[in-house]
C-alpha cells in the first residue's frame, strides 16, 4: 500500500455520523444477460495499420443485476431468478467498466447496488474487454473509449424499450425499470465515458453531438470512480443538473487525483460531492480488495443514489455516512472541491490492482 507523506486534512465541520456503513441487504440479486446490436456503428481492428473494420455493427452483451426476493444464505447472484415486482419499476444504474476488465470485475459493488434496490445494467464494451484485446493480438485498443458514450446511450434506450414493452429484446426486464430514474456510473476509462456522455459538449467519432446522445434520457445522477475529463472537448453542467458524485484516491497511481478534481471543477452546480479516499489504489476500492475503502464506497454511493432518487431527503445523511472513518475517506460538498495540492507527487503506474 502506498504511504502518504502529506498529512490528512481535518474534516472541519463535517458531521460525524453514527449510522453503520453497511446496511442489511433488502433484496437478493438476480442476474441475466441480454445482447443488443447497434447496426449504425462499427468496431475497429486496432491490430492492423491503418486500422480496419473488425465489425460493421457493435454487439453489446449486457449484464443485468436486479432485485429479487431476499433469501437468507442464498448465493451472491442467482442466474435467471424471478425479479421481485415493484410498482413503477426500480431506479436503474448504467455502469461502464474500465479497460482490460469486464463488469464482473466489479461484481461486489454491482451486487451491493442491486441488493439495495437498483437495477444495474453493465455492457461489455467491444475492443476494451480482455477477450477482444487477446483477439487483436494484445495490441492497445484503448482508443475505442471514444465510442463508449454512444454504447451507453444505446444500451440505456434498449433497456428502457424492453422494460416499457416497446421491444422484446430483453424480456426479463419487462416492467422492471423506472424510465425516469436513471443513473450513470463508471470506473477509470468507463468513468471517462460516463463523464463524456453526461457533460461533454463536443461530438463523438460519428459526428453526433454528445448532447444529442443524452437527449431524452432522464439521467438524475452521475457517479465518476477514478475517472478523468476528455480535455480535447469542453465540459459543462447540464440543464437538468443531475447529482454528481466523484470518488478518487490521493494514492491512485493509474489516474492521478488532479484529473478528477479538474472534471469536478468544470461542472458548475451546487449539487455535487467529491469523496476523497486517503490511501486506496485504482481498482481495490471498487472490486472489494481494499475492504475499508470498499465499505465506504458502497455506503456512500448507496446513500447518494437514495438521495438522487428521492429515497433520502437530507444531504446531511450522505455526509454522515461518508465521513464516519476520517482515516479512510472525507466527503466534500459543492464548490469549491478539494485542492489539487492535497495529493503527493507519485509516478504514474497502471496495472492489475
Amino acid at each position: 500500500m502506498f504511504a502518504l507523506s502529506a498529512a490528512w486534512p481535518s474534516s472541519g465541520a463535517a458531521t460525524r455520523g453514527t449510522q453503520p456503513l453497511a446496511q442489511p441487504a433488502a433484496f437478493s440479486v438476480g442476474i441475466t444477460r441480454c445482447t443488443f446490436v447497434d447496426h449504425s456503428r462499427g468496431v475497429l481492428n486496432y491490430s492492423t495499420s491503418p486500422f480496419t473494420v473488425w465489425s460493421r455493427s457493435r454487439t453489446l452483451l449486457t449484464e443485468i443485476r436486479y432485485p429479487t426476493q431476499y433469501v437468507a444464505g442464498a448465493p451472491a447472484e442467482m442466474p435467471g431468478a424471478t425479479p421481485l415486482a415493484q410498482s413503477g419499476g426500480y431506479p436503474m444504474i448504467v455502469f461502464a467498466h474500465g479497460y482490460d476488465v469486464t463488469p464482473d470485475t466489479y461484481a461486489p459493488l454491482l451486487d451491493a447496488w442491486a441488493q439495495a434496490g437498483f437495477v444495474v445494467v453493465a455492457p461489455f464494451f467491444p475492443d476494451e474487454q480482455p477477450s477482444e484485446i487477446v483477439a487483436q493480438h494484445n495490441v492497445n485498443t484503448e482508443d475505442d473509449l471514444v465510442n463508449e458514450p454512444a454504447d451507453l446511450s444505446f444500451v440505456t434506450r434498449s433497456i428502457i424499450q424492453s422494460s416499457t414493452g416497446q421491444s422484446s429484446a430483453c424480456p426479463l426486464v419487462s416492467g422492471l425499470v423506472a424510465p425516469s430514474e436513471i443513473a450513470l456510473a463508471g470506473h477509470s476509462d468507463g468513468a471517462q465515458a460516463v463523464g463524456m456522455l453526461a457533460y461533454d459538449h463536443g461530438e463523438d467519432p460519428q459526428g453526433v453531438n454528445y448532447a444529442d446522445l443524452r437527449s431524452g434520457i432522464a439521467y438524475r445522477a452521475v457517479i465518476v470512480l477514478s475517472g478523468s475529463e476528455d480535455t480535447e472537448q469542453s465540459y459543462a453542467a447540464e440543464a437538468s443538473h443531475p447529482n454528481l458524485l466523484v470518488i478518487q484516491s490521493l494514492a491512485d497511481q493509474c489516474n492521478h487525483f488532479h484529473n478528477d478534481v479538474t472534471l469536478y471543477d468544470a461542472i458548475h452546480q451546487l449539487n455535487k460531492w467529491f469523496l476523497v479516499l486517503r490511501t486506496a489504489h485504482h481498482l481495490p476500492p471498487f472490486d472489494g480488495d481494499d475492504a475499508p475503502a470498499f465499505r465506504v464506497v458502497v455506503a456512500t454511493t448507496d446513500r447518494f443514489l437514495q438521495l438522487s432518487f428521492g429515497q433520502s431527503t437530507t444531504t446531511s445523511s450522505l455526509v454522515a455516512v461518508a465521513d464516519q472513518d476520517p482515516s479512510v475517506a472525507r466527503l466534500y460538498s459543492g464548490p469549491p472541491g478539494p485542492s489539487q495540492k492535497m495529493a503527493p507527487a507519485i509516478a504514474e503506474k497502471c496495472g492489475p490492482n
